[in-house]
């Protein structure tokens, strides 16, 4: 798959996606400063590559996305919730967020705590709902996705990140912060599509590998652009991890190694997902273009 036709499949996907999120929140409810938050950073943008992997791993394993789309955007709220709680004050203290003012910038601090606990919680219900999946794998998909968003991943990633401000810099903390922080729910993005399509072991497996390296290498790409890109390019502060004295890989390695790091990553992934018992083109054109991608 050409890099166009990469792009042009991507949108696609973007576009199914934000349809089912719209449709989500369309019906308000009381209170409606809750809703309007809730949509404010839910509809906000951003490439939505958890729940697209999602689906294209579902499709990979001889699946139709559109079975799983509630699952997979289901993935889209908890990743919502932990911009909204990233960008707190107490947090990194971001007042820009894919080119929009944050959460607690618009509607205050308890308010944004309030629609990232709203958006954390209902992603459960959302994924719990039974559109023919069978239940078994409702349930292993739903104990994957809360592993890697609490203390197994993201959750204790967040937390080694903000301990870690201020350290110096070394290479375990820094990849257990990106593994935790953003890896772990990309794997299980990945992996959850594999698992809701009743793959063999060994496929669930290769997938998950390929969604761990690729999650990596997605947060590696991202601090290298951090120092590179423009604040326009990136929709929020560039150069914000330097000022934060974050903990990130070009801090550790160098910005050239860090690309080196990554592009092995990205091969690494390729090699593993090309095991599955399925198509593994999609995900493999995907994998190319995150290593090329400025935004």
């Amino acid at each position: 798959m050409g890099m166009n036709s990469v792009k042009g499949y991507l949108q696609q996907k973007e576009n199914l996606v934000n349809s089912f999120l719209e449709s989500y929140l369309i019906k308000p409810f009381s209170p409606g400063v809750l809703h309007d938050a809730m949509k404010y950073s839910l509809l906000a943008g951003g490439k939505r590559i958890r729940p697209i992997l999602c689906l294209t791993a579902y499709e990979a394993c001889g699946g139709h996305g559109e079975d799983i789309l509630p699952q997979a955007c289901a993935i889209e709220l908890i990743h919502t919730y932990s911009l909204i709680h990233d960008d707190l004050p107490a947090m990194d203290n971001d007042d820009l967020r894919r080119g929009k003012p944050t959460s607690h910038i618009m509607f205050g601090e308890a308010m944004a705590i309030l629609a990232g606990d709203a958006l954390l919680t209902d992603a459960f219900r959302i994924f719990s709902q039974n559109n023919n999946i069978p239940t078994g794998r409702l349930l292993s998909g739903i104990h994957e996705l809360a592993s890697a968003a609490g203390v197994m991943g993201m959750v204790a990633g967040q937390a080694q990140d903000i301990i870690s401000e201020k350290l110096t810099p070394d290479k375990d903390t820094v990849n257990f912060i990106h593994s935790s922080k953003t890896a772990a729910l990309i794997r299980a993005s990945a992996k959850i599509g594999a698992i809701l399509s009743d793959a063999d072991t060994d496929t669930i497996t290769h997938i998950a590998v390929y969604g761990e390296k690729i999650g990596l290498a997605f947060q590696v790409i991202d601090d290298v652009l951090d120092i590179e890109s423009s604040t326009e390019e990136l929709g929020k502060p560039s150069g914000s991890d330097k000022k934060s004295h974050k903990m990130t890989y070009p801090s550790v390695y160098g910005t050239k190694e860090s690309k080196n790091i990554a592009g092995g990553l990205i091969e690494d992934a390729v090699r593993s997902i090309k095991k599955i018992n399925g198509n593994p083109d999609t995900l493999v054109s995907i994998a190319g273009y995150l290593l090329t991608r400025t935004s």
